[in-house]
């Protein structure tokens, strides 16, 4: 991969960094500000919240950024350092803040690891495993939150209806249908059988119309050739540490929600339970979100999947949780990102 860091580095001027910070926000003010149900009187309900709660919904974001630096960088084999981990971590979370989610910070992230000094093959191939591992925790906690909760992690509300249209549970089971064979397709490919995938590829590409396509198929086949071959005699410790990192970002990343919650209503343990699974339900539908960050998606599924636990303090929940989970990355990654760019380009000529 030849890349030119003046190009980039023009491309990216720290200036145009806040472009997508700003629309972001933007974005979402402009959808705040038209809803009708924003009042003064719903605003000031946020001094009825717990402080005890929110600081726990902080520490257990601090907590889940931490795990998601310590797998990266036991996926890399430690080829990563800390700090390295910590850039590759805030930049990625900041692409997947400002890419509709459909879309994803994945092939940001391939970038960002190449430019920390991770070979090409690997680069694409720690990226992958990351996406696996995050698709395959959707694809096993979904039927077991839906199972636990006897139908109950789906709201209530049949009038829960998409433009596109469908139910909402007509829009879950076609993302989780789509996330599950993403998953098992590129597990397939990555682990199992590269070259059977690279020529799957290639055949598909010979079809007429799909001919123009031909050429990246052939280069998406060679990097999962080149993705498969990190992983060869990996160790068991290897893979157990990475799948209870996983398991212990998205855990804390759900929980984070029930914190909010609870600052403002006390839920039983059976409470924070359903909760915890309308997030997973709630969290695959947006995954085919068209929007950066599924602002506006997510700002609509929020109050049918938890006003029953919130009544009144819905929409003021709703806001404070977009703050502490989604506005951050987007101002942390518009500061971090200038400081990497000297970091890995000028400093590195």
């Amino acid at each position: 991969m030849n890349i030119d860091s003046d190009k980039v580095l023009k491309t990216l001027n720290p200036r145009k960094v806040w472009v997508p910070v700003v629309l972001g926000i933007g974005f979402v003010v402009a959808m705040m500000l038209l809803d009708k149900d924003l009042t003064a009187d719903k605003l000031l309900l946020i001094s009825d919240a717990g402080g005890g709660p929110m600081l726990l919904a902080l520490l257990i974001i601090f907590c889940r950024d931490a795990g998601y630096i310590y797998r990266i960088r036991q996926i890399s084999g430690k080829q990563l350092s800390w700090v390295s981990s910590l850039f590759v971590i805030i930049l990625w979370e900041f692409a997947s803040a400002v890419t509709p989610s459909v879309v994803g910070g994945t092939a940001v992230a391939v970038f960002i690891l190449y430019k920390e000094g991770i070979k090409l093959g690997q680069a694409v191939a720690y990226a992958m495993l990351s996406a696996i591992l995050d698709n395959m925790f959707f694809v096993v906690a979904a039927p077991i939150a839906i199972f636990l909760s006897q139908g109950q992690a789906f709201p209530g509300i049949a009038a829960v209806n998409f433009e596109f249209g469908g139910s909402l549970e007509a829009v879950f089971y076609i993302s989780y249908a789509l996330i599950a064979v993403y998953t098992f397709a590129m597990a397939f490919a990555l682990f199992v059988k590269p070259r059977a995938f690279k020529w799957l590829l290639i055949k598909a590409t010979s079809i007429g119309y799909l001919k123009r396509w031909r050429h990246g198929a052939v280069n998406r086949g060679n990097e999962i050739i080149l993705a498969s071959r990190q992983f060869k005699g990996k160790s068991l410790k290897y893979w157990v540490s990475i799948s209870l990192a996983t398991l212990f970002v998205w855990v804390a990343r759900y929980f984070t929600l029930n914190a909010v919650i609870s600052a403002f209503a006390d839920l039983t343990f059976d409470q924070h339970m359903l909760v915890f699974g309308r997030q997973i339900v709630m969290w695959i539908t947006m995954l085919i979100s068209p929007t950066p960050g599924s602002s506006g998606v997510a700002d609509i599924l929020f109050p049918q999947f938890f006003m029953v636990f919130l009544a009144d303090y819905t929409l003021i929940a709703g806001m404070l949780w977009r703050m502490v989970t989604y506005y951050p990355y987007l101002i942390l990654g518009a500061l971090v990102l200038p400081r990497w760019l000297q970091r890995v380009f000028v400093k590195k000529k």
